[in-house]
Parts: structure tokens; C-alpha cells; sequence
């Protein structure tokens, strides 16, 4: 059975970024009513859109980074998930349930 953390479906800090910004570029109201609407401080969001502006969409990290992170997320439930089938062999030799 494939278990799925909550957060599976929450966006990455980079895809939240490249949600919030365009829509402060485009807004009719204030950085901080933006800011405010996402729970970000204004000086933050202030940032993140110079950052965009000089860097593009990497700016918040590319492709490969987020390729990099699901990798390491995948080898460390891997690596749980061997820690659960020794503990439960152990349990089984040593006669506990």
C-alpha cells in the first residue's frame, strides 16, 4: 500500500512563490493586501518579485532542484520503510507482537 504524506499535494516553496508573485504584478491592490491575503510579510513578497524580475522562473528554484528533493524524499521512505520490515522481523523473532 503507498502511503502518502500530507503535504504530497501542497506546492513547493518555489511553486508557491511563482503563485503569489504574478498575481501581485497583476493585482489591482496593494503588496500588502497580497501579502496579507497569502500570510506573507510585504517586505517579503517585496523580494520575491525582484528576484523574478532579474531572474526569471529560476529564480525560485528549477526543475532539477525540485527533481533533486522528490529523489531524496523517495530514498529516505525507501530507507523507512526497510527500517519497518527489520523492526517487525525482529519483533517476530524475539516473540513479541
Amino acid at each position: 500500500m503507498q502511503r502518502y504524506a500530507p503535504w504530497d499535494n501542497a506546492p513547493t516553496a518555489g511553486e508557491f512563490k511563482l503563485q503569489v508573485v504574478p498575481e501581485a504584478l497583476q493585482s489591482e491592490g496593494t503588496d500588502a493586501e497580497v501579502a496579507r491575503a497569502y500570510d506573507v510579510h510585504p517586505v517579503t513578497l517585496s523580494g520575491w518579485k525582484t528576484k523574478l524580475k532579474e531572474n526569471g522562473s529560476r529564480a525560485f528554484g528549477g526543475s532539477d532542484e525540485l527533481k533533486e528533493k522528490k529523489e531524496k524524499i523517495a530514498k529516505l521512505e525507501r530507507m523507512v520503510g526497510q527500517k519497518e520490515v527489520e523492526i517487525a522481523l525482529l519483533k517476530n523473532f524475539l516473540g513479541e507482537s
